[in-house]
């Protein structure tokens, strides 16, 4: 737990009492600031005083005498809809920060390497995490990611930070500069909360905010906005700028991905580091670009190459991200519920042949758009959730579809398929290309469901799998 000394004595609301919330109330109980906690869902509150936190509705508070505002990162506070809370906490002039803030502000000693990115930043904060870990860097690895900021433990010189930040949190983090930046891609997200596509980007560009050299950007070059970004960023010339890229072209003065091999051209020598096709847990071009990154983040933060490369072999992989959960005669079960939208689902489709597809939930804008390429590998597509109807209309004359409705009839139809077409590497596949929250708490209680009815189906003759694919 990070001691938030500075709030010593003042009075602080805490509005969103989800993970976050409750490890930034206790932080600021123990640091003896004055809480003002609240959350409009009830569960939450339940939860909160449970764990003995008082509660105090924010709607009927001075805001005048609050000098700070923690927001939870999934309470809008401009788009599309302002929460009444931050209304009036920003028409009293109250600063609305995250969690994430108020770490830089109590561990000013320590450094800070911040992830970000529409798709992989999850897989590349572990990986960099590993990498660190592994190479004697005291790192502590949380954020958007696994553990709060502020139940991270404290770190001062020499100390670490690798923190996966969403653009909720990056547009209310003003007091960090990252030692090391990292921006893998940038795809439609999350629009409605930014106010359109230029605000989404100019969300994740807050990561490079303040930096000079010696301080490192990592941009990957895939696709237009970061591109983009990277060229600005390489043109105005105030930090170190590395390039990053998984699509198969040689990247002059980057660290790039050609068939699998990763090359790191920095020095301008093109050397072949380690080929990651060997790699089970980070199969596809996109954990390529994953693995690019993050061997440019840590190469930035001082670890030896040749520790990097030998800790990519070790990386165990990360739940839910195309997570091998069992095998039964020759048919794999492939849990990749973090794919919460098309793009993240494509990585998912372009790593496999004989696809059977479950997929729906609450669908983002878009829907399935961009993925008509894989179609030709899915085999046979299972549809739940509230999108059945509009991804049926979407791969109508495309795709055989079975309209499921629940998980578990998903992966029992699916199964049941996979095993009579008898193809030659059959995968059935949970990539969902939709949100979780019509039928889910959240993606990994998806992914846990799936996993228990894979178990449920095979019973005793699956092999259970030890780590991700």
């Amino acid at each position: 737990m990070i001691d938030l000394f500075y709030m010593n004595g003042l009075p602080v609301a805490v509005m969103g009492l989800g993970k976050s919330g409750i490890a930034t109330a206790r932080c600021l109980m123990a640091s003896g600031a004055e809480l003002l906690a609240w959350d409009d869902n009830e569960d939450s509150r339940a939860k909160a005083r449970a764990a003995e936190i008082p509660l105090t509705d924010l709607s009927g508070v001075n805001w005048p005498e609050i000098p700070t505002l923690v927001l939870s990162p999934g309470i809008p506070h401009l788009h599309p809809e302002p929460h009444p809370v931050a209304v009036a906490a920003r028409e009293a002039g109250v600063e609305i920060v995250c969690d994430v803030e108020l770490l830089g502000r109590a561990m000013r000693e320590a450094r800070y390497l911040g992830v970000t990115g529409t798709n992989g930043k999850s897989t590349t904060t572990a990986l960099i995490g590993h990498i660190l870990q592994l190479g004697g860097v005291e790192a502590q690895i949380g954020g958007n990611l696994g553990t709060p900021a502020l139940a991270l433990e404290a770190l001062y010189e020499g100390g670490t930070y690798v923190l996966e930040l969403s653009s909720y949190q990056l547009e209310r983090i003003f007091s960090i500069t990252f030692d090391t930046a990292v921006l893998l891609n940038i795809s439609p997200d999350h629009l409605e909360r930014h106010g359109g596509l230029e605000g989404y980007v100019a969300a994740k560009r807050q990561i490079f905010r303040r930096q000079t050299n010696p301080r490192a950007a990592i941009v990957g070059i895939d696709d237009p906005q970061s591109r983009r970004i990277y060229e600005e960023l390489a043109a105005a010339g105030d930090q170190i700028v590395v390039p990053i890229s998984s699509s198969g072209e040689a990247v002059p003065g980057g660290v790039y991905v050609i068939g699998g091999v990763l090359y790191n051209d920095q020095e301008g020598k093109a050397i072949a580091a380690i080929d990651l096709k060997e790699i089970a847990s980070l199969p596809g071009a996109h954990n390529w670009q994953n693995a690019a990154a993050a061997y440019a983040a840590c190469k930035a933060h001082g670890v030896d190459p040749a520790v990097i490369t030998a800790c990519l072999r070790s990386f165990p992989g990360l739940p839910h991200r195309q997570e091998l959960v069992a095998e039964a005669d020759g048919v794999r079960f492939i849990n990749d519920s973090k794919a919460t939208n098309a793009d993240a689902a494509a990585k998912a489709l372009a790593c496999y042949d004989d696809i059977y597809w479950i997929l729906g939930g609450r669908a983002k804008e878009g829907g399935l758009d961009g993925l008509e390429p894989f179609y030709p590998k899915v085999r046979q597509a299972f549809l739940i959730g509230e999108s059945s109807e509009a991804f049926a209309a979407q791969l109508d004359g495309k795709v055989s579809t079975h309209s499921c409705g629940d998980l578990v009839s998903a992966v029992a139809k699916a199964q049941a398929l996979a095993a009579a077409e008898r193809r030659s590497a059959p995968v059935v596949l949970l990539s969902p290309a939709a949100a979780s929250f019509d039928q889910f708490a959240n993606f990994e209680a998806r992914g846990e469901a799936f996993k228990a009815a894979v178990q449920d189906v095979l019973g005793d003759g699956g092999l259970r799998a030890g780590g991700a694919l």
